[in-house]
């Protein structure tokens, strides 16, 4: 097979990319420069020569500095590639008019969803059993289990499922504090969440957590799918299944009451993620990515990106497009935050590339986060949130989350997201619940080697020419159908059960 020539993203790129990889002895370049050993395919190898400290652009931008100097034609990656200063003078709004201009119009598209009685929108019809504590993780999960075995559920063909939201926090912890705080967002997000038709709190009873707090801070707008107990209340474990179990089987006959009709996808709110990223994320499935959430903007939804740490080298592109100071502030404080917070820690943002993606070709955090971004399209950022916040704004919007997948999104999912889209280059056997995830390979060595977990081949854009707007176009299609009823790979196979991660941040004491 010919192999593909190098790929230049930007006039201004003082590296390019080799989507077929290079033997030892090959001259990719055709500038006289063999090889001196293999390369692989999705690394990069240096257009011109470079000097020790010299900067290192791909998509126009820095994503480090040469560490020794790089003779033209030779490969650059971590032995010879540092992370750097990316420059922080951000010029709030620049684009904004240009971003403003990249809103679609289009006609209104609708899909088949559940409505609530509360106005909420759902792709999915849930029951939800949420622990406030660790302490309560068991009694759910076994209630779930047994609910499921004994074949209770198969009646309500318009229920989905009971399932279990367990997590290793809840008490030992500052009722005050952030970390509080985000968990306090989570549970009751996820209870609460249009994806479910109603919900069980189950504590132990003398935790920090309180569900009674939950109840007075947000009880009034969720009241009639709101229902709680507590272990030490109900007489212990044995029975608190039991009482579970019984609690469920009078829910649903109404959860199964609801059905789906058409709603207008202005109502869908998708969380874009990446993960397991590789040299082709940021040229194929990424950027795809990012014209089906301009597409989802312009027909009046919201396309949530998150993962703070996969954005740093690349804020600068998302405050460009800001719509208005108070926003840029608040991700400009994220950032800030994040920097401060890996210090402390002793670490450094540049330590997020896993060695999955260096090994797939990307070098620093700021490469990584510039392939990241892509996912956002081109519209204006209308709105930044923090962890877990819910999500009101329509259009392209930013929360603040870690790069860890199951962190991030299941934060995102309490924001309010129905649907999740989740890009993917060395692989990923990840899911979610009560959201479902539709995963997007970046290259066609991976949908071939894992048929069951992709829903949508992206590699084909550098394989078979197909254009970013024609795969833009089909995601939309596929959330949409999605968002309808069609289970995605991961709900085929199962997965979303541990795949909710609250953010735990503070002193566990």
């Amino acid at each position: 097979m010919t192999k593909r020539a190098p790929i230049i993203l930007h006039d201004q790129d003082t590296i390019a990319i080799l989507p077929d990889g290079a033997q030892a002895g090959e001259d990719p370049l055709g500038i006289g420069a063999p090889l001196a050993a293999r390369v692989p395919a999705g690394h990069k190898i240096a257009r011109k020569g470079h000097a020790a400290g010299d900067t290192i652009l791909k998509f126009g931008q820095i994503i480090g500095t040469a560490s020794a100097a790089i003779a033209a034609g030779e490969h650059v990656h971590s032995h010879n590639c540092a992370f750097s200063d990316h420059g922080q003078e951000y010029r709030i709004g620049r684009d904004l008019e240009q971003a403003k201009a990249a809103i679609p119009v289009l006609a209104p598209r609708s899909f088949d969803g559940y409505r609530r009685a509360n106005g909420q929108i759902g792709t999915r019809n849930y029951i939800a059993l949420c622990a406030t504590v660790n302490c309560s993780a068991t009694v759910i999960r076994q209630a779930a289990q047994e609910l499921s075995l004994s074949g209770a559920l198969a009646p309500y063909e318009n229920v989905d499922g009971v399932v279990a939201f367990t997590h290793g926090t809840g008490c030992a912890m500052n009722n005050r504090g952030v970390g509080f705080a985000m968990l306090e967002r989570v549970l009751w997000g996820h209870a609460t969440h249009p994806n479910v038709g109603a919900a069980i709190f189950v504590g132990l009873g003398c935790e920090v957590m309180q569900i009674a707090h939950m109840k007075q801070v947000y009880g009034a707008h969720h009241a009639e799918r709101f229902h709680g107990l507590t272990i030490q209340e109900t007489g212990g474990t044995r029975a608190t299944i039991e009482a579970i179990k019984a609690r469920v089987m009078e829910l649903l006959p109404q959860v199964n009451a609801v059905r789906r009709e058409p709603c207008p996808a202005s109502a869908l709110k998708v969380a874009l993620q990446c993960g397991g990223s590789d040299g082709f994320s940021g040229i194929t499935a990424n950027p795809a990515l990012g014209v089906a959430s301009d597409l989802l903007v312009g027909l009046g939804g919201t396309a949530i990106l998150g993962e703070t740490p996969e954005i740093y080298g690349a804020e600068q592109l998302l405050l460009h497009r800001a719509v208005s100071g108070e926003v840029a502030a608040k991700l400009i404080g994220q950032i800030r935050w994040w920097e401060e917070y890996v210090a402390i820690n002793k670490g450094s943002l540049d330590n997020n590339p896993s060695p999955g993606n260096k090994a797939g070709g990307l070098t620093t955090i700021l490469e990584k986060s510039l392939g990241a971004v892509a996912k956002a399209g081109a519209t204006p950022l209308t709105a930044v949130y923090d962890y877990a916040e819910e999500v009101t704004a329509p259009g392209f919007v930013h929360m603040d989350t870690p790069g860890y997948d199951p962190v991030s999104v299941t934060g995102q999912i309490a924001g309010g997201a129905q649907v999740v889209v989740f890009t993917t280059g060395r692989g990923s056997a990840f899911g979610s619940k009560p959201a479902p995830t539709i995963k997007l390979a970046t290259n066609d060595r991976l949908y071939a080697a894992m048929p069951d977990d992709m829903d949508i081949n992206c590699g084909d854009i550098l394989s078979g020419g197909v254009s970013l707007a024609d795969k833009g176009a089909e995601i939309l299609e596929a959330i949409l159908a999605v968002a309808s009823g069609r289970p995605s790979k991961s709900e085929a196979l199962g997965l979303g059960d541990n795949e909710f991660v609250p953010w735990q941040v503070g002193a566990v004491m």
